[in-house]
């Protein structure tokens, strides 16, 4: 069922639990998410990165998102995920997405919003919802992690935007964490009390379970996960037998492990027969 991001964030925050945003890289992901969606009978959320809509890969993938919506009988959006700034949104746009992510997270507070708030004008003019990002989630090589989004400058930023949905920085970053992150657990209620409005963790990849289950509780709504589902896909990949050829079998295995970590996020995050 193809919804808006704002309008199965409301869901959940009506509900109190957060539903699993998985990034899609081909057919097979796209297929794994859908199969766990379906038995789970849950929400989700497939994403696709602002770097594949700067190639032809998006033309193909987009459609594949599409049809596996459509063919889910529970609420599912179309999510950019990162918009490196407007030619990627308005590809996004272009691409049926339900749903887009302007990261000016690296610009100064004043320059974030002004662009941040530019996407939010634009996309509203084709029903579509904006997440923004306030505190710059970076990758975990970073050597010094970025300062903690404050409460009251994403109130501000939030009022000034119009954002549906708002990613934060509290303790998570991109990619193989070196050791488990320790999320700020108050800052995430803090900032929904000042906001108002369904907040985002992204790098949910590697997170510890019960600090999953704590962020939803101070009012995370929406989580991250692209890291695990690459690894998913390709350490199911090479334990494949090599003497199967055929592709669509050779892919099996793959998409069952996709289709198995979805499901584990969407019992973990409280989104499973929530359909």
């Amino acid at each position: 069922m193809k919804v808006t991001l704002q309008a199965i964030l409301a869901q959940a925050d009506q509900q109190g639990y957060a539903v699993p945003a998985f990034n899609a890289y081909n057919t097979e992901t796209v297929m794994g998410v859908m199969q766990a969606a379906q038995e789970a009978k849950a929400p989700v959320i497939f994403q696709m990165y602002s770097r594949l809509f700067d190639g032809p890969l998006a033309s193909l993938v987009a459609p594949a998102i599409l049809e596996a919506m459509q063919q889910l009988d529970t609420p599912a959006a179309f999510h950019l995920d990162h918009g490196a700034g407007i030619p990627a949104v308005l590809r996004a746009l272009r691409y049926g997405a339900t749903g887009v992510m302007i990261d000016a997270s690296a610009l100064p507070l004043e320059e974030n919003i002004a662009a941040t708030a530019q996407a939010v004008e634009l996309c509203s003019a084709c029903g579509v919802p904006v997440e923004g990002e306030l505190g710059h989630v970076g990758t975990t090589k970073d050597n010094v992690m970025g300062e903690y989004t404050k409460a009251d400058e994403a109130a501000r930023f939030v009022k000034e935007t119009g954002v549906s949905a708002l990613a934060v920085l509290v303790g998570t970053a991109h990619g193989h964490y070196q050791q488990a992150p320790v999320l700020d657990i108050d800052r995430i209620a803090a900032i929904k009390a000042a906001t108002g409005i369904p907040l985002v963790l992204h790098g949910g990849s590697g997170v510890p379970d019960e600090q999953l289950q704590a962020s939803v509780g101070a009012g995370i709504r929406k989580v991250n996960f692209g890291t695990d589902v690459c690894c998913s896909f390709l350490d199911s990949v090479f334990g494949v037998s090599r003497e199967i050829i055929a592709l669509d079998l050779f892919m099996r295995e793959p998409v069952q492990a996709v289709k198995e970590f979805a499901l584990e996020k969407i019992r973990l995050l409280g989104a499973e027969n929530r359909g």
